[in-house]
């Protein structure tokens, strides 16, 4: 069986077959002598990526098993027509590895303040007021196609892609509507 392996791997350079056809055991099968050679081979290698796009030996074990868990969970997603197997397992590393960025970076709750916020200050109160007066005369001098594109965006809370379904607007067309608009929001705010 390993000569096979061995010789399926020789017979395209770098087992792309080969690893094609461990996916689909996996995720038809459950095989686990598959998953255990799909793992040999990516896991290191997976964190290694990670390691070097600057994540510490342990942050990059960390995501490397939870990839290769992630493999064995959804192998019945993988699709051989739109990606080999190591764009797909490194497109899931790359994934995990800014999920694990981004919880680095947001605040535990035991970080966060607890109790009454400070009252704030007479003068940041009207600075506040005057800042909100300007900003809203501002949004009224906009162009109505802008305006009605950045309340979406910024006071419905609707995606650029979202706007687009709702409106029937290419969304190139709207990112450079909203930009522009934000760029005379920002020159009347000065």
């Amino acid at each position: 069986m390993q000569s096979e392996r061995s010789d399926s791997r020789a017979k395209d350079g770098s087992g792309k077959t080969e690893w094609v056809l461990h996916m689909r055991r996996i995720a038809a099968e459950r095989d686990q002598a598959a998953f255990a050679e799909v793992f040999e081979h990516f896991a290191p290698r997976v964190k290694a990526f990670l390691m070097k796009s600057g994540a510490s030996d342990s942050l990059a074990e960390d995501c490397a098993q939870d990839v290769m868990v992630t493999l064995w969970n959804k192998a019945h997603m993988f699709d051989p027509a739109r990606a080999s197997v190591a764009t797909w397992v490194f497109t899931i590393a790359r994934n995990r590895r800014i999920d694990a960025l981004r919880k680095e970076r947001r605040p535990e709750p035991e970080d966060l303040p607890w109790g009454p916020e400070a009252e704030p200050d007479q003068a940041d109160i009207l600075s506040l007021q005057q800042e909100s007066e300007l900003l809203g005369r501002a949004l009224k001098s906009l162009p109505e196609k802008q305006r009605e594109l950045i309340e979406k965006a910024y006071f419905g809370d609707l995606s650029h892609s979202e706007i687009a379904a709702d409106t029937g607007l290419p969304l190139g067309t709207i990112k450079s509507r909203i930009r522009l608009a934000l760029e005379r929001l920002r020159h009347a705010m000065r």
